[in-house]
C-alpha cells in the first residue's frame, strides 16, 4: 500500500514563513504534510507534476462575509478561484446568530444595505436550522465546504438579542444585567469554538457612516456603548484566547485609534483594525495610520492594521447602489423601493443639497465617475466618458449629469468608479510596512459591484511581478502565514511537516486575473459579478485537490475550524 495519499513533485516550494525557495517535493497523508524533501513517486497514490511551478502555502482571507453564501457555495468564490482555503466569517458584527425565529426576515434585511448582499438569495439559500451560535456552528460543519471557515463571534446579533431591535439601534447602554448576559452568550459562542468578537464602529461622534441598514438606520454595533466594547474584551481576557476585529475605514481619528489601543491592552489579545486605505488625495491619512500601528508595535500594544490592496473598483448602477452613505443627502434619496430611488433622484428640490454633498468614501471624486453602461440609444454616445467630460460638453453639473441619466434609464445605467487608491507610490508605502495584513476582500458582500476578492493573485501578479516591491518569500508570509498567525488559525499558513495540508501550486508567469463577467448563479434568481484566476494549476484542501486549471473538482475537504483548528 501507498505510503501517501498525495505526492507533489519537483516544485518551488515557498513555505510561507520567509525562508528561501527550495525545490522539493511535498508529500501528503491523513490530510497533513507528511514530508518536504525528496520523496519516490511509487510512495505515492496520486502524484503532481509541479516541475516549473509554484508550491505554497493557501491563501488566508480575513475579512469577508460568507455567513450566508457558504450554505450555496462550498467554494466561498470568488476568494475560492484566487487560493484561498482558508476564510473568517462574522465580520464588522454582522450575522445570522442568535437570533430567534420570528427575527429572521428583519436579520437577513439588515444586510441587504450595509453589504448589499441579495435578499432573495439569503431566504432562498440559507437553511435557517439554528437558533443559538452554537447551533449556528453545527450548520455551518453540516454544510458542504471547499474551504475552510473560522468564525468570528458578530457583536450585531447579541446585541438584537439581549436588547431587542429598537433598543440596540438607538445605542441604549446596557443595564448590568444585560453586560451579563452579553458576556454569557459570548462565553457561551466560544466555548463552540467562536475566535474573538467583531464589530463596525463607524460613528462614535455622530451620524455619519458610509455603511447602513436597509432604511439607512444606524447599525447596532455603530451605536453600541463603549463600555459594552469594554466588556467583552473583559471576556478575551478571562479566556486569554481569541481576538477582536473592529472596522472604522481610514483610522484617521485619534478617539478611534486610542479605544483600539485600550480594547487591546483590557483583552489582552489581538485587534484587527480594519482598514489602512490609502486615498490619492489625502496621503496624510495612511501615513498617520501606519506611524501609529508601528508605535503600538513598539510599545507592544497588539494592534494590528489590514490594508486595502487590491484596485478593485465599483461598478454600479442606482437600482442597488448603497455606498454613498458617508453622505446624508445621498443616503436618503438611496433609500427605499426603486420606485421612490427613481423620484427622489430625480427630484428638482433635492439636486442641491446633492450637489453640496457630493460623496468621496467609496469612490473619491464623483465627477471621475466614468459612464459605462447606457440603455438608450440617446445616450451611447456618452459610453466610457467621465462624468466630469460629459458635463464640460454639455454645460451641466456633473451630479446633473449622473442623474438624469439614470432616472431617465429606470436606474439602470452602469457607471464605474475606480477606487481612490490608486497611486502605486502610496500602495508600496503600505506594502512597506511588513505587518498591515493584506486583502479585505469583502467577499461574499457587495455582490453586484465589488472584486476585490481577487485580492491574492492581484498581490503575486502586480506587487511582486509587475512592480517588484516585495519578493515571493515575503508575499506568501503576509497572504497566508501572518494573517493565519494574527487571527487565530492553528497550524495554518505554513508549510511544514504535520501541518494541515491547504497548499496552492500555480504558474508565476501565467498567473492572472481574469477579465470582470456578470452570472447568474445565487439562490433566488440573482445575480452577482465575478472576476475568476488564470495559472492556478492546484488548490489543496486539507490534502485533497479541490481546485483543478480553475475548476472545481467537487470534493468539499474544508472544515470549520473551532478555536481555530479542526
Amino acid at each position: 500500500m501507498a505510503k501517501h495519499e498525495l505526492l507533489i513533485r519537483n516544485g518551488m516550494v515557498i513555505d510561507g514563513t520567509r525562508a528561501p525557495r527550495v525545490r522539493a517535493d511535498v508529500a501528503i497523508s491523513d490530510g497533513k504534510i507528511a514530508r518536504i524533501g525528496r520523496v519516490d513517486p511509487s510512495d505515492a497514490d496520486e502524484v503532481l507534476d509541479a516541475t516549473g511551478l509554484v508550491v505554497a502555502p493557501g491563501f488566508v482571507d480575513l475579512h469577508t462575509h460568507y455567513d450566508a453564501q457558504l450554505f450555496w457555495d462550498p467554494y466561498c468564490t470568488l476568494s475560492g478561484w484566487h487560493g484561498i482555503t482558508s476564510v473568517a466569517i462574522g465580520n464588522c458584527g454582522f450575522g445570522f446568530a442568535p437570533v430567534r425565529p420570528d427575527a429572521r426576515a428583519r436579520a437577513m434585511l439588515s444586510m441587504t444595505r450595509v453589504e448589499a448582499i441579495p435578499l432573495a438569495s439569503m431566504a432562498a439559500g440559507m437553511p435557517w436550522d439554528w437558533v443559538t451560535f452554537p447551533e449556528f456552528l453545527d450548520s455551518v460543519e453540516r454544510a458542504p465546504k471547499a474551504v475552510n471557515v473560522l468564525p468570528y463571534v458578530p457583536v450585531g446579533p447579541l446585541l438584537v438579542w439581549v436588547l431587542g431591535l429598537e433598543a440596540a439601534k438607538a445605542g441604549r447602554r446596557p443595564t448590568e444585567a444585560e453586560h451579563a448576559e452579553l458576556r454569557r452568550l459570548l462565553h457561551e459562542a466560544m466555548d463552540a469554538g467562536g475566535c474573538g468578537w467583531s464589530a463596525q464602529r463607524m460613528m462614535p461622534d455622530g451620524p455619519s457612516s458610509v455603511q447602513r441598514d436597509h432604511d439607512g438606520s444606524p447599525m447596532p454595533t455603530d451605536v453600541m456603548h463603549d463600555d459594552t466594547c469594554r466588556e467583552l474584551a473583559r471576556v478575551l481576557r478571562e479566556r486569554d484566547d481569541g481576538f477582536m476585529q473592529m472596522l472604522m475605514i481610514s483610522g484617521d481619528n485619534a478617539r478611534d485609534r486610542a479605544f483600539h489601543e485600550e480594547l487591546a491592552e483590557i483583552a489582552g489579545r489581538p485587534m484587527l483594525m480594519n482598514v489602512v486605505q490609502a486615498f490619492d488625495h489625502r496621503p496624510e491619512i495612511h501615513r498617520r495610520v501606519l506611524a501609529w500601528l508601528r508605535g503600538c508595535r513598539e510599545r507592544g500594544v497588539r494592534v494590528v492594521g489590514q490594508g486595502l490592496t487590491t484596485d478593485a473598483g465599483f461598478a454600479f448602477t442606482f437600482e442597488d447602489w448603497n455606498l454613498f452613505d458617508d453622505a446624508a443627502p445621498w443616503r436618503e434619496a438611496t433609500t427605499g423601493t426603486l420606485a421612490e430611488k427613481r423620484a427622489k433622484l430625480g427630484d428638482p428640490a433635492r439636486r442641491q443639497a446633492l450637489k453640496d454633498h457630493l460623496p468621496v468614501t467609496a469612490t473619491g471624486p464623483l465627477e471621475q465617475i466614468v459612464i459605462t453602461g447606457p440603455k438608450l440609444e440617446r445616450n451611447a454616445r456618452w459610453l466610457d466618458h467621465s462624468l466630469a467630460l460629459v458635463a464640460e460638453k454639455t454645460g451641466r453639473h456633473p451630479v446633473d449629469v449622473m442623474l438624469d441619466m439614470a432616472v431617465e434609464e429606470d436606474l439602470r445605467t452602469e457607471f464605474f468608479a475606480a477606487p481612490p487608491n490608486g497611486r502605486i507610490d502610496y500602495l508600496k508605502e503600505i506594502v512597506d510596512d511588513p505587518y498591515v495584513l493584506f486583502g479585505v476582500s469583502d467577499g461574499g458582500a457587495h455582490t453586484k459591484f465589488l472584486t476585490a476578492g481577487r485580492y491574492p493573485t492581484e498581490t503575486i501578479c502586480k506587487v511582486v511581478r509587475e512592480h517588484a516591491m516585495i519578493g515571493l518569500e515575503e508575499a506568501h508570509w503576509r497572504l497566508s502565514a501572518l494573517p493565519a498567525q494574527v487571527a487565530g488559525f492553528r497550524d495554518r499558513g505554513v508549510l511544514r511537516e504535520g501541518a494541515p495540508a491547504d497548499v496552492v501550486v500555480y504558474d508565476y508567469e501565467r498567473l492572472r486575473v481574469l477579465p470582470a463577467e456578470i452570472v447568474h448563479d445565487l439562490p433566488g434568481g440573482e445575480w452577482r459579478r465575478i472576476q475568476k484566476a488564470e495559472g492556478y494549476r492546484w488548490i489543496v484542501v486539507n490534502g485533497r485537490v479541490t481546485m483543478r486549471d480553475g475548476e472545481p473538482t467537487h470534493v468539499h475537504s474544508g472544515r470549520l475550524l473551532r478555536h481555530g483548528r479542526a
